[in-house]
């Protein structure tokens, strides 16, 4: 089993930043994925941005292209998502998912292709 702890989320203004971490409890995934989706208040889960273990290949929802950047490090078993100008739209819970199996392309970012989930951590961009 895999823990998967997120922390950075907070409330920050339109336009602000905010940096979210996604810690695993062991070493990193075989050939998978890890990454960030969110839930907004009365909608579905959502995928906002990957990156697979191995290659480093980065996958982001159209919405958030060009504003967030996910990373990694290895060493610490962790995943990054670097959020600037954040807008009211971009307020959920910020679940950190991760897959433990090789993947490519679609797979690598569907809600349904993840084996692990943390526990969500909340951002709420004030208007």
């Amino acid at each position: 089993q895999v823990q998967l702890v997120e922390s950075g989320g907070g409330l920050v203004q339109t336009g602000g930043s905010l940096r979210l971490s996604c810690a695993a409890s062991r070493r990193s995934f075989r050939g998978g994925a890890m990454g960030w989706f969110r839930q907004a208040p009365g909608k579905e889960r959502e995928f906002v941005a990957t990156i697979t273990w191995s290659a480093g290949n980065t996958y982001y929802a159209d919405s958030v292209k060009g504003r967030f950047t996910i990373s990694k490090d290895n060493a610490k078993n962790t995943v990054y998502l670097q959020m600037n100008s954040l807008q009211p739209e971009d307020t959920a819970v910020y679940y950190c998912a991760a897959r433990d199996r090789y993947c490519s392309g679609y797979v690598c970012y569907a809600i349904d292709g993840m084996d692990y989930w943390g526990k969500g951590t909340p951002v709420t961009v004030s208007s």
